[in-house]
C-alpha cells in the first residue's frame, strides 16, 4: 500500500472520548481503538495517514484486534520518520522514546500509557496478536506465496520486525542483490594490479613513513578491494578523498582492461549539485593523474566517454506521475561501471530501483559518508552497509590479498578470525582527511564521537587561538552582561542574528557578495553585452552565491526555512541589496522541489534569477563550469533558497556555512544533522542557537533507523523471489 495516497480521516472531538474513562482492563474494541488513534491525529501527534492506515486495516479485516491496529498506526508513523520497519519488541512498553511525544501526550486518561494498559505486555503476546490469521498480515517463510497483505511480519523469531509490504520487498531484494554482488569473486591479476596501483599512488614524501608508523594507504586498499567483486563501498568524511580514489579505480579498471571493448562508465548522485561535483572531481583527478606516454592509457578518452554525471532519477529515466522508471529489470542500464556519490542520501526504494536496473555483470561503486544524515525518505542503506566500517572486520584472506595486490598491511585490529562478514570484505573506510585539520575538523570529529564537552571546547579554543586552532568558527549567541565570552553565553540568539550573517560580517562570505555583482551588471553602462560577457557575469554571480549558505533543521515556525527566507529577503531589501519586484525578482535564489526531466532540472537543484541577454528573467544554474538557464515561466515547482534545510544541502560545500538550530527540536535535532551541517563548511562555520544548549542536546541524540538489512546480510542467500524471515 502507498501510504502517501491514503485519504484523510475526520478528527474525533475529545468530548466524544468520555467512554475512555470507564473502560475495563483489556476492554478496548477495534472501533474504539481507531477512535483513539483519530483523537491523537486531531492533536497533531499522529499524521492523518497513520490513523487512516489503521482504519484501512480494519476494513480489510473486520476481526482485527486493538494490538494489530495500534501496531499498524505506529508502523505508518515510523515510516514517515525514515524507518523501514518496526521492532515488535518496542511495543511491549509504551514507545515514548520511539515516538518522541511530549509528556502531556504520554500521561493522562487519553495518553499513550492509558492506551497501552489495554495492549499486550510481552513479546510473545504481541507476536501472537500479529502472527494470527489476519488477511492483512503476511508471515513470510521461505517459498511462501505473496498474497498481497499490506503488513508483513518478518525478522528472526526472537526479534520480529513488522513491515509495510512494499518495504519488506525492497529490503529483501536490496539485501540479496548487494550480498550476491559482494559474494561473487572476480579474478584479479594481482601482479599487474600491484604495478598500476604503485603508479597511481606514489608515496608523498611528507606522508607518514609506512614502516615507522604502521601507516596504511586506505585509498590504495579501496582500489585493490574494489577489483575483487561487483560491489565496493568506499566511505569516509569530507576531504578523505572518496572521489579521488574512485578516479584512480577507474584508471585501474581501464589499465587492466586493455583489449576488450571500451568501458562504459556512468556517474550518478541523488541531486544535481552532487552529480555536478562528482563529475568535476573525477575529471580533475583523472586529468592530474600522471601516466607514462607509452603506458597505452588514454584517460582523456575515458573522460569524454563518461559524459556528464546525472541524478539517479535522470539515470534511471524518471517518468512523471509514477514511481516507475524507464530502466528496470527488463530494460537494464547500458553500463559496465556505475559510481554513485553521496550514497547516504539514497533511500531504500531508490536503491532497489537502481539494483534492479543495473546489469548483473556491472560493477557498482558506492561513495559516501556513513556519518551524514540518512535520506529524507525511509531507509539508511549506506549506514547499514557501513555499521562496522571503522572496525574493518576483514578476513585473513582479504588481508593477504591486500598485501599481495596493494602492498599494504592491515593492522591486526582490523582482521577477524574466519568467518568474517561478506560485505565487510568489500567495504573500506578512508580515515585521513586532507580538508579538515583545523577548528572545523576538530568540531566535526567531536560531534561524530558524541563528545559535547570537546565540541564546546573547540569553539572556545578557536576563539582564543589556543592549541593552534584556526579561526573561522563562531557561535552566535547573546552574551549576558559581565560574561567574559559570548561563546559560553546561555541566552538565546534571535532570527535577526541570521539576517546579520546574510548581510555580511568582516572577513566572512555572505549574500552581499553576489548581490553586489548583480547590481554591477555584466558590463559598464552603455557597453555592448555579448553572450560571452553575459555568461561570464552570470557564472561569477552564481559562484559568489555558492560561497555562503544558511542551513536549518525545519520548514515551519519562526526558525524554519519559510520564516527565515522571508526575514533574510526583507533584510537584504531594506539595505538596498535586493530590489524585490514581484515573484521573479532579479537575484532571487530558488531551489527546485520537483523533478522535471524535460527541463533538465531536478529536486534539490539551486539557481538564481538573472536577466538573460534579451533582458527577460531566467533561472540560471551552474553545474561545475557548465552554465544553463530556464525561463521563469516554466519553473512552477521552486522555493526561495536563501535558507535551506540541512537535508537539502547534502552534496554541497560552501566557504561559509551558518547552521541554525531551532528551539525545542527534540524530533529533528540529531548528532548526524549537526555533523552534516558542520561538514558543509569549507573555511568558516557559524552556529546559531535559538536556545542555549541545543548543540549539546543534539550531540547526545544519535539517530538510529530501524532496518532489517544487517540481519539479512547475516543470512544465507536464498533463491530470487523467496522470503527468508526465519519465522516459524
Amino acid at each position: 500500500m502507498n501510504l502517501k495516497k491514503t485519504s484523510r480521516m475526520t478528527n474525533v472531538p475529545a468530548a466524544q472520548m468520555d467512554w475512555l474513562m470507564d473502560l475495563p482492563a483489556q476492554g478496548l474494541t477495534a472501533a474504539q481503538t481507531v477512535q483513539w488513534l483519530n483523537l491523537w491525529t486531531g492533536q497533531g501527534l499522529l499524521r492523518h495517514i497513520d490513523s487512516a492506515f489503521a482504519a484501512q486495516v480494519l476494513r480489510l479485516d473486520a476481526g482485527a484486534a486493538a494490538p494489530l491496529l495500534v501496531a499498524a498506526a505506529v508502523l505508518a508513523h515510523m515510516e514517515g520518520r525514515g524507518h523501514t520497519c518496526l521492532a515488535v519488541a518496542k511495543l511491549c512498553q509504551p514507545p515514548v522514546a520511539l515516538l518522541g511525544w511530549p509528556a502531556a501526550a504520554v500521561d493522562g486518561a487519553q495518553g499513550l500509557k492509558a492506551l497501552w494498559a489495554h495492549l499486550p505486555a510481552t513479546l510473545a503476546d504481541w507476536q501472537a496478536a500479529l502472527q494470527g490469521h489476519s488477511p492483512s498480515v503476511g508471515v513470510r517463510l521461505a517459498d511462501a506465496p505473496d498474497q498481497g497483505q499490506p503488513l508483513v511480519l518478518g525478522g528472526p523469531a526472537d526479534a520480529p520486525l513488522l513491515y509495510l509490504r512494499r518495504y519488506a520487498g525492497y529490503e529483501q531484494r536490496v539485501g540479496q542483490s548487494l550480498l550476491q554482488r559482494a559474494s561473487a569473486p572476480l579474478a584479479v591479476p594481482e601482479a599487474a594490479a600491484g604495478e598500476w596501483l604503485d603508479r597511481f599512488f606514489v608515496p608523498n614524501p611528507q606522508a607518514p613513513n609506512p614502516q615507522a608508523h604502521n601507516f596504511t594507504d586506505w585509498q590504495k586498499v579501496a582500489c585493490a578491494v574494489a577489483l575483487r567483486a561487483r560491489l565496493s563501498v568506499i566511505t569516509g568524511g569530507p576531504g578523505t578523498g572518496k572521489t579521488y580514489t574512485a578516479a584512480r579505480l577507474l584508471a585501474l579498471l581501464l589499465a587492466l582492461h586493455p583489449n576488450g571493448p571500451p568501458l562504459r562508465v556512468a556517474l550518478a548522485a541523488p541531486t544535481g549539485k552532487a552529480a555536478a561535483r562528482l563529475k568535476q572531481s573525477i575529471d580533475d583527478a583523472l586529468t592530474r593523474l600522471t601516466v607514462p606516454a607509452d603506458a597505452g592509457l588514454d584517460l582523456s578518452a575515458l573522460i569524454a566517454r563518461m559524459g556528464p554525471a546525472r541524478t539517479l532519477h535522470s539515470l534511471l529515466g524518471a517518468r512523471p506521475d509514477t514511481r516507475q522508471f524507464r530502466h528496470h529489470a527488463a530494460n537494464r542500464l547500458d553500463v559496465d561501471v556505475l559510481i554513485v556519490d553521496e550514497a547516504s542520501m539514497v533511500h531504500l526504494e531508490m536503491m532497489d530501483a537502481l539494483l534492479l536496473a543495473l546489469p548483473p555483470t556491472a560493477r557498482l561503486v558506492l561513495l559516501g559518508d556513513k556519518d551524514q544524515l540518512a535520506s529524507v525518505e525511509a531507509g539508511a542503506v549506506l549506514g547499514d552497509l557501513c555499521q562496522d566500517a571503522a572496525a574493518g572486520r576483514y578476513s585473513a584472506a582479504t588481508a593477504e590479498y591486500v598485501q599481495h595486490a596493494a602492498g599494504q598491511t592491515l593492522a591486526a585490529e582490523f582482521v577477524l578470525p574466519d568467518p568474517a562478514p561478506v560485505l565487510a570484505q568489500q567495504t573500506v573506510m578512508l580515515r585521513q582527511s586532507r580538508r579538515f585539520k583545523g577548528a572545523i575538523g576538530q568540531l566535526a570529529l567531536a560531534v561524530n564521537r558524541g563528545d559535547a564537552v570537546a565540541a564546546r571546547d573547540v569553539f572556545v579554543g578557536a576563539a582564543s587561538g589556543r592549541d593552534g586552532l584556526v579561526g573561522g568558527l563562531s557561535r552566535s549567541e547573546t552574551a549576558p552582561t559581565g560574561q567574559p565570552s559570548a561563546l559560553l553565553a546561555l541566552q538565546p540568539s534571535s532570527p535577526q542574528a541570521v539576517c546579520a550573517l546574510a548581510l555580511g560580517e568582516a572577513g566572512k562570505p555572505s549574500y552581499a557578495d553576489y548581490l553586489r555583482l548583480l547590481q554591477n551588471g555584466p558590463a559598464e553602462q552603455g557597453a555592448e553585452v555579448s553572450s560571452e560577457i553575459h555568461a561570464q557575469w552570470a557564472r561569477s554571480v552564481l559562484q559568489a552565491f555558492e560561497r555562503f549558505r544558511i542551513l536549518c533543521a525545519v520548514h515551519q515556525g519562526e526558525w524554519g526555512t519559510l520564516a527565515l527566507n522571508a526575514a533574510v529577503q526583507k533584510a537584504l531589501a531594506d539595505t538596498g541589496l535586493l530590489q524585490v519586484k514581484g515573484e521573479w525578482y532579479e537575484g532571487r535564489p530558488v531551489m527546485v522541489t520537483r523533478n522535471d526531466a524535460q527541463l533538465g532540472v531536478f529536486n534539490g537543484d539551486v539557481g538564481v534569477v538573472l536577466p538573460g541577454t534579451e533582458g527577460k528573467p531566467k533561472v540560471w544554474f551552474l553545474d561545475g563550469e557548465a552554465l544553463r538557464s530556464v525561463s521563469v515561466m516554466r519553473m512552477a515547482q521552486v522555493d526561495t533558497a536563501f535558507v535551506m534545510t540541512v537535508h537539502k544541502s547534502q552534496g554541497s560545500e560552501f566557504e561559509h556555512t551558518a547552521l541554525v538550530l531551532p528551539p525545542g527540536g527534540a524530533e529533528v535535532l540529531s548528532r548526524e544533522l549537526v555533523y552534516t551541517g558542520i561538514t558543509r563548511a569549507r573555511d568558516q562555520f557559524t552556529l546559531v542557537e535559538a536556545e542555549a544548549g541545543l548543540l549539546e542536546a543534539a550531540i547526545h541524540r544519535p539517530s538510529v533507523r530501524a532496518s532489517g538489512l544487517a540481519q539479512r546480510w547475516a543470512q544465507p542467500l536464498v533463491k530470487p523471489g523467496a522470503w527468508n524471515t526465519q519465522l516459524a
